[in-house]
């Protein structure tokens, strides 16, 4: 039997339609995977979304209306969120089920083990495959205010790339700086420079001189760009100018752009920015460790058996009294695992891999 459970009509347009029978009132869901909440999905009754009456039971996937329906009404079940492209991966459920099945019991790998303790190593391994293996990236858009400063993400890891985006929808790279620094602790002092405490002798914190300078510093100062900092699209410009306005050969791209520049504050979970992003756009690229909701624990199939070799590790590591050449082995095994599951992800094609090497004037052997 094959692993597709859902038809095209449902995949696609992320809804599941019934026609009524007189006094109908359950219908049973054949979406892959069920909706595991009433929140994840809609009822529409002959084109009228339903306000009450909708229970909804998540272990057999049956959504019971009351009152009743007439015959021949038009039941629609609609997903919130689609969830296209969810084939290529295994749910955390799936991972832990599969590994019982197939690793722990008599004449196993595993004799046995407890689920919690393979559901934690499962969830240790998708965290880091999410930045390892099959990177967990994720883009949010923001407008900068005055505060210059945005949040971290919940789920943030680490920034793959900050840019604020122009007229044109064309992203602007936004350099990290080392010429300034967002201070954690901004120590208060008496008029003697010496340091003030509260009535628990803890030291007293203020405001930030240093980012209050930061914020008001005019970032032209050392960009040496022009007076006019508005960004327009131009046809006319080269593929260069177009990807990295302000650039300047040779130059430290630090002091020479004009696209600004951002400190990262990891004690307060903060990214702060120059005054010239003030009212902009920007873009944050950033890593997630794969564990910020129940949707987002999966893993690539690619990278399936490699999580399954981290989970026995994990398990043969923390028995007690277990031979090292058996740990020797688990790790060698999850060591080849995840090499192979890096060199399918990598996912090279050689036609762009052509472009791109022409386009840098190499020539190709």
């Amino acid at each position: 039997m094959g692993l597709l459970q859902e038809t095209a009509y449902q995949y696609y347009e992320a809804k599941q339609t019934f026609i009524a029978t007189a006094g109908q009132n359950e219908f049973p869901l054949t979406l892959d995977p069920l909706p595991d909440s009433i929140e994840k999905f809609r009822v529409h009754v002959n084109d009228v979304e339903l306000t009450s009456g909708v229970a909804y039971d998540e272990g057999t996937g049956i959504v019971t209306l009351t009152p009743a329906r007439s015959l021949n009404e038009i039941v629609t079940v609609i997903l919130k969120d689609a969830g296209l492209g969810k084939y290529r991966f295994t749910t955390l459920a799936d991972i832990v089920s599969n590994y019982m099945v197939a690793y722990v019991g008599d004449g196993k790998l595993i004799n046995s083990v407890n689920k919690t303790d393979v559901l934690f190593h499962a969830k240790r391994g998708i965290q880091e495959f999410a930045f390892d293996i099959a990177r967990v990236e994720k883009i949010q858009e923001i407008e900068v205010g005055p505060s210059l400063s945005i949040p971290m993400p919940q789920d943030y890891v680490n920034y793959v790339k900050i840019s604020f985006v122009d007229d044109a929808g064309i992203e602007r790279l936004i350099m990290p700086t080392r010429l300034s620094s967002k201070a954690s602790e901004p120590i208060l002092q008496d008029e003697d420079y010496k340091y003030l405490y509260d009535q628990n002798d803890e030291l007293l914190l203020g405001s930030s001189v240093i980012e209050d300078r930061f914020k008001n510093f005019d970032i032209t100062k050392i960009s040496g760009s022009a007076n006019d900092t508005e960004v327009n699209y131009n046809a006319d410009n080269s593929l260069d100018r177009l990807m990295v306005y302000g650039g300047r050969y040779g130059l430290n791209p630090e002091t020479t752009t004009e696209n600004g520049v951002f400190i990262i504050d990891e004690a307060n979970g903060k990214i702060s920015f120059s005054s010239n992003v003030a009212d902009k756009i920007i873009t944050l690229r950033y890593i997630s460790d794969g564990l910020g909701t129940d949707d987002e624990m999966k893993v690539h199939k690619f990278a399936e058996e490699a999580l399954y070799k981290h989970i026995s590790l994990g398990i043969a590591s923390a028995k007690a009294n277990m031979p090292e050449y058996i740990i020797n082995r688990f790790k060698k095994e999850r060591r080849a695992a995840m090499r192979n599951a890096k060199i399918r992800l990598y996912n090279l094609k050689m036609e762009e891999l052509t472009q791109v090497m022409k386009g840098k004037a190499k020539i190709i052997k």
